[in-house]
């Protein structure tokens, strides 16, 4: 099938490359803890380009959690706008961002998150599943995706019998088995140690050269300045 062609005589592809993967503007959050209203985002302005690696630094509480919740379109936000792949998550409903995220984010968590009764080939897999792909390609695809970070032969292998490192590579794996437009690694060194936490990035840096865009969120200025672009989160501004 020929790609498809707007009146213009672009392509789908070469529309998309020329719009923010992330387009956030004047975004503010707040909470009530109850014993007062906290402003957890003050009007950030965010925008990630197609291919970019960005990381997010700043101590925790600064809104570092938060700012992803509410790019992820898991939170509302209060004011502003945010567009994901050109999209306007203001304008969905909640199963429709949920299936934004389903095709077009990737997230990698600092704790894993990986299900334990599950192989790693298993855990990787699952999104695809979840998607309605056929057990077959889901599982052709979890290898192919397990070999491309480096954990070719360990794909029947449970999460108690591999190392942090691997664990977080499954986990990267998990994230990026369906092509994501976006891949967003939350503090995804936090629970290594430094060698580990180098072999990481340099996984991330890696997947960005092939194309993929990174967001990173950290705590860790070691780890931030891998990234091709930093800004520091500081009680809810970005900079």
């Amino acid at each position: 099938m020929s790609e498809q062609l707007r009146p213009d005589g672009r392509g789908i592809e070469e529309i998309l490359a020329g719009i923010p993967v992330v387009d956030a503007r004047l975004v503010r959050k707040t909470y009530d803890t109850g014993s007062g209203v906290v402003e957890a985002l003050r009007g950030v302005d965010l925008i990630v380009a197609r291919g970019e690696i960005v990381s997010i630094a700043g101590p925790s509480g600064s809104g570092k959690s938060t700012l992803l919740n509410c790019l992820s379109g898991l939170d509302d936000v209060d004011e502003g706008e945010i567009r994901i792949d050109g999209l306007d998550l203001g304008r969905m409903s909640d199963n429709e961002r949920t299936d934004l995220r389903a095709r077009r984010i990737g997230f990698v968590f600092q704790s894993f998150n990986l299900l334990p009764m599950l192989s790693a080939e298993e855990n990787v897999e699952l999104p695809l599943l979840i998607a309605g792909q056929s057990g077959r390609k889901a599982r052709r695809r979890a290898r192919e995706t397990l070999e491309r970070v480096g954990l070719d032969g360990v794909g029947r292998r449970r999460p108690d019998e591999l190392s942090g490192g691997e664990q977080q590579r499954v986990a990267i794996a998990r994230a990026i088995v369906h092509s994501p437009a976006l891949l967003f690694a939350d503090e995804p060194t936090g629970s290594l140690d430094s060698d580990t936490a180098r072999q990481i990035m340099d996984l991330l840096v890696a997947l960005n050269a092939e194309g993929q865009t990174v967001v990173v969120v950290t705590h860790n200025p070691a780890v931030a300045v891998r990234a091709g672009r930093v800004l520091r989160m500081s009680d809810g501004t970005l900079s």
